[in-house]
C-alpha cells in the first residue's frame, strides 16, 4: 500500500528538532506504546471513566488531518470488501433454490426453517454472517405462509442490506475524517456524483437543469431530517429514513411506462423534480429568478393569506425582498407536506411572532384577520376567540397539526374544513 503523494509530500516537509535525544529516553522508549502529544496530560477522571470522544485534527494540522482521512477511507475500503457481490448474491439464489422445501400452484418457492439452515451452512461465511436464524423467524412475521418463507424474500432482504450498506459506505466517503455527519456541500458532492449512475434521471436529465436537480434532491433531504436547521445531517439518519433507498432505486433501468406512477412512487424522480421547477417558474411572472411576495400570492390556489406571506418574507430568507430557489424549496416543501413534522417546525416557526415556544390567542387573531377578510367577503359567521395558548407540542400530539395550522393561512382550506360534512373534502 502506498500513502497518497500529498501525505508524503506534508511528511518531508515537517521541521524536525535540533535536540539530540539523551540516551536514558531512548532507554525506557517503548516502540508499542501509542503516540501521544509531548507534555500532554491526561485528566485524572480518565483513570475510571473511559474516553469517549477523541476530536478531529485540527485543519492547521495538516499532516494528521491526512493521515486521519487515508485511516477513514482505508477503513470504508475494508467494509466495501466485505459486502456480498453479484457472484456471491447467484451463488446464494442458486443455493436456495436448492433446497426448496415446497412449490405451491403459483410457482412459489418456499423453504421451511430446517431447508434455510441447510441453505446458511452450505454458503459463503459473508452470507452466513447475516443469515441468522432470528432473521428467519422476522422475515416469518410477515410470510403469507405458515412455518415457510418464499426464497425470493430472503433474496430480496439480501439485496436490500446490501444496496443500504453501500449507500452508507458510499456517503461515508465524503466524511472525510469520520465524524458521522455530512453537511449541505458534502450531500451536494455525492448526489452530483452518483447521477451518472442514476439510469432514470441521467437518462432524462439536460446539462442546465442538473444543478437545479441537484439542489431540489438536497434541499429535500436536508428539509425532512435537519428540522432543527443544524446543517448537518448524521449518515445513520439518511440511512435509515429511507430517503437513500428511494434515491438508489433510481438505478434501476425499468422505467414504469406512466410518468404519474414515477412521480408518485419516488421523491427524488425526475419528474418530481421537474413538477417543483415547473411550480417556480410559472410563479416568476417577470422572468427574474426570483419570487416576489406578490408573485408567491399565487402558489396553489392563490388564497394564502397576505398576513402570513408577509411574516413568511420575514422569516425566509430573502434576497432585495425576494425569494430564490432555494428558499422556495423549503416552504413548497412544507406546503405539500403539511401532515409532517418538519413542515409543522416549519410553519409554526412563522406562526410564532414573538418567538416564545406557543401561539397567543392575540397570534391566532393576528393570522386569522386575513381569513376573516375572506369570510366577510362570503358573509359567513365570523370565529370567536377564547383566551388560550398552544405550542408546538399541542399541535403534534393532536395528530392534526396541518389542519391547525392551513385554516390559519389559507383561505380554502378554511373553507373545505367548513364544508367538509358536505362535500368530503380533506383539509
Amino acid at each position: 500500500m502506498e500513502l497518497e503523494s500529498e501525505i508524503t509530500g506534508a511528511i518531508a516537509n515537517l521541521q524536525v528538532s535540533p535536540r539530540s535525544i539523551r540516551s536514558k529516553k531512548l532507554g525506557t522508549f517503548n516502540a508499542n506504546a501509542p503516540l501521544k502529544q509531548r507534555d500532554g496530560k491526561d485528566h485524572p477522571s480518565f483513570k475510571q471513566i473511559p474516553k469517549f470522544f477523541v476530536p478531529p485534527p485540527k485543519p492547521e494540522d495538516k499532516v494528521r488531518r491526512l493521515l486521519h482521512q487515508e485511516a477513514h477511507s482505508l477503513f470504508l475500503q475494508n467494509q466495501a470488501d466485505e459486502l456480498l457481490n453479484s457472484d456471491d448474491m447467484n451463488d446464494l439464489w442458486k443455493t436456495l433454490e436448492k433446497y426448496v422445501t415446497e412449490t405451491t400452484r403459483s410457482r412459489r418457492q418456499l423453504v421451511n426453517l430446517d431447508g434455510y439452515l441447510k441453505v446458511v451452512s452450505e454458503v459463503g461465511v459473508k452470507c452466513r454472517k447475516i443469515m441468522t436464524v432470528a432473521l428467519f423467524f422476522e422475515l416469518l412475521v410477515t410470510s403469507n405462509f405458515p412455518d415457510m418463507l418464499e426464497i425470493i424474500s430472503i433474496y430480496n432482504y439480501m439485496m436490500s442490506r446490501v444496496l443500504l450498506v453501500q449507500g452508507r459506505i458510499g456517503l461515508s466517503f465524503y466524511d472525510e475524517i469520520g465524524q458521522g455527519y455530512l453537511n449541505e456541500s458534502d450531500v451536494e458532492r455525492y448526489i452530483t456524483d452518483i447521477i451518472p449512475t442514476l439510469e432514470q434521471v441521467s437518462e432524462r436529465l439536460q446539462p442546465s437543469f442538473e444543478s437545479f436537480y441537484v439542489c431540489t434532491v438536497v434541499k429535500k433531504i436536508f428539509f425532512f431530517l435537519d428540522h432543527l436547521h443544524l446543517r448537518r445531517i448524521r449518515i445513520r439518519d439518511i440511512v435509515s429514513s429511507g430517503l437513500l433507498s428511494q434515491l438508489l432505486e433510481l438505478r434501476d433501468t425499468a422505467i414504469p411506462k406512466d410518468a404519474a406512477e414515477i412521480k408518485t412512487t419516488n421523491w427524488f424522480s425526475m419528474s418530481a423534480a421537474l413538477e417543483v421547477y415547473e411550480n417556480y417558474l410559472d410563479l416568476d411572472r417577470d422572468h427574474d429568478g426570483m419570487l416576489s411576495r406578490k408573485e408567491l400570492s399565487e402558489y396553489g390556489s392563490g388564497s394564502l393569506t397576505t398576513v402570513f406571506l408577509d411574516r413568511a418574507f420575514e422569516v425566509c430568507r430573502t434576497y432585495g425582498g425576494e425569494m430564490d430557489y432555494k428558499t422556495f424549496l423549503d416552504f413548497y416543501f412544507a406546503m405539500e407536506h403539511r401532515k409532517t413534522l418538519p413542515a409543522l417546525h416549519y410553519i409554526f416557526r412563522i406562526l410564532d411572532i414573538n418567538q416564545q415556544g406557543y401561539l397567543t390567542a392575540q397570534t391566532l387573531r393576528y393570522f386569522f384577520d386575513g381569513i376573516e377578510e375572506r369570510i366577510k367577503a362570503v358573509q359567513a359567521e365570523v370565529v370567536n376567540f377564547q383566551d388560550l395558548k398552544i405550542t408546538l407540542k399541542d399541535l403534534i400530539n393532536s395528530g392534526q397539526g396541518a389542519t391547525v395550522v392551513s385554516i390559519l393561512i389559507e383561505f380554502d382550506k378554511f373553507l373545505a374544513y367548513e364544508n367538509r360534512v358536505q362535500n368530503h373534502q380533506n383539509v
